[in-house]
């Protein structure tokens, strides 16, 4: 097959074979055509010598049923063969009318089911047929050895046939891993120009956002901004320090109003004990009550408390309960003004705050800054895949020249000569 190759492409010992990278397929598919046009004419004439010896084979089969026995053959021996003789026809018949196709590699397989059939057949009833009818046996013997030899003549056919198919199959899939790495490397490419595209794209826009922000952070609205923000500082401060007072009084406040409620529990005062809880709900709310609901409840639970302090039922502990206690109407209007000093300072702290928040170039710078914050990570994401896609490419560009490499190996293991290939598109670099 190497020479007819050989001859196919003019080749004489020493010359170089040329072939552009291009030309490779086509070239494959007419060494597989040849291939398989070999391997038919040589198996041609053991193909039309088992389908006649097959034939044959049969026909002397079928006449074993009408043969006569050896009459010198033992009566015990007559009696087993009798019997094994349909079985052993049958088994035959079985084998040999199995259809033959006419595909070469078909037709072998199938051949070669048909001598193992007709084997066992011999090996198992027939070895009953062997003095009984010892001519025909003998001949049926010698057209199973006919099938059995033009099976070893495709045998060695097919052997060739696989080998030059199999070098064949390597070289594709040579060509194949040569081919994808050459595509890889055109997309790695591609992507990598679309890459940097967009990071040109994102390092401008970010240049853009950087030039914007230091004209409007020098923007002359932003100096009168700064001193309305110290003047709403000055007023958070002064909201929080009325939450801590409040917050102080009302704890001192709770504590003793709790010891007179558990009193007027145990008293079975029911109108005291729901003023105080009313008052001590409100108290120990999480955020500051309003003056129009906290002063009536105070109005109402301190004379109970003052009442018990008078009676001797509760003892003030610390100067915090007798600083609220010593004078309860004091106290209640403390406690009242706080209220609506903190809920105005509150009122104006948020008027102040969303006057921030609202104001068009803080609200642009602030949009700036997201949008900034935003294109760095997309800038370090890009960067990186970047990164990731040279190294790729440099995988590809290093894997080219082997894979290149190994298809001339291939093609030189077929023809047995030194190919030379024209890359007539490079892998870009």
């Amino acid at each position: 097959m190497l020479k007819f190759l050989k001859s196919l492409l003019g080749s004489a010992p020493g010359k170089q074979i040329t072939l552009t990278f291009e030309e490779v397929p086509s070239w494959l598919d007419e060494q597989e055509k040849t291939v398989h046009l070999t391997l038919q004419d040589e198996v041609k004439e053991p193909i039309r010598n088992i389908r006649h010896a097959t034939a044959n084979l049969q026909l002397m089969v079928n006449n074993l049923k009408d043969a006569d026995q050896d009459p010198d053959t033992h009566p015990k021996i007559k009696s087993i063969a009798k019997n094994s003789l349909p079985l052993f026809i049958r088994a035959m018949n079985a084998s040999l009318a199995k259809e033959l196709p006419s595909e070469p590699e078909a037709f072998y397989a199938v051949a070669v089911e048909c001598v193992k059939g007709c084997l066992n057949a011999i090996r198992g009833q027939g070895r009953y047929l062997m003095v009984a009818f010892p001519e025909e046996m003998k001949v049926t013997k010698a057209g199973i050895d006919t099938i059995g030899r033009e099976i070893n003549i495709m045998t060695k056919a097919i052997g060739r046939f696989n080998e030059e198919s199999t070098h064949i199959q390597a070289t594709r899939t040579a060509y194949a891993a040569l081919c994808e790495a050459r595509k890889d490397q055109e997309r790695a490419v591609g992507k990598e120009e679309r890459i940097r595209a967009r990071i040109v794209e994102i390092t401008g826009r970010l240049d853009i956002i950087s030039t914007e922000i230091t004209r409007l952070s020098s923007d002359s609205s932003l100096q009168l901004l700064d001193a309305e923000r110290g003047r709403c500082t000055d007023l958070v401060r002064q909201r929080d320090d009325y939450l801590r007072h409040y917050a102080s009084l009302a704890m001192t406040a709770s504590h003793v109003f709790r010891k007179a409620e558990k009193i007027a529990t145990r008293k079975h005062l029911s109108k005291e004990v729901h003023l105080l809880k009313d008052a001590m709900d409100i108290l120990s709310d999480h955020t500051v009550a309003s003056a129009e609901l906290v002063t009536p409840a105070l109005d109402a639970a301190c004379p109970v408390v003052q009442k018990m302090i008078d009676e001797g039922d509760i003892i003030l502990k610390n100067k915090e309960e007798h600083a609220v206690f010593s004078d309860s109407r004091k106290f209640c209007g403390e406690v009242s003004g706080l209220c609506r000093r903190y809920r105005d300072l509150e009122a104006r702290c948020r008027e102040a705050e969303e006057g921030f928040a609202n104001h068009p170039v803080l609200a642009r710078l602030r949009s700036l800054e997201r949008e900034k914050e935003q294109l760095k990570s997309m800038q370090v994401h890009e960067e990186e895949e970047h990164r990731q896609l040279l190294l790729w490419r440099t995988k590809i560009l290093a894997s080219a020249p082997l894979l290149q490499e190994e298809l001339l190996k291939k093609l030189k293991e077929m023809i047995g000569e030194t190919v030379q290939l024209e890359m007539d598109e490079p892998v870009r670099g």
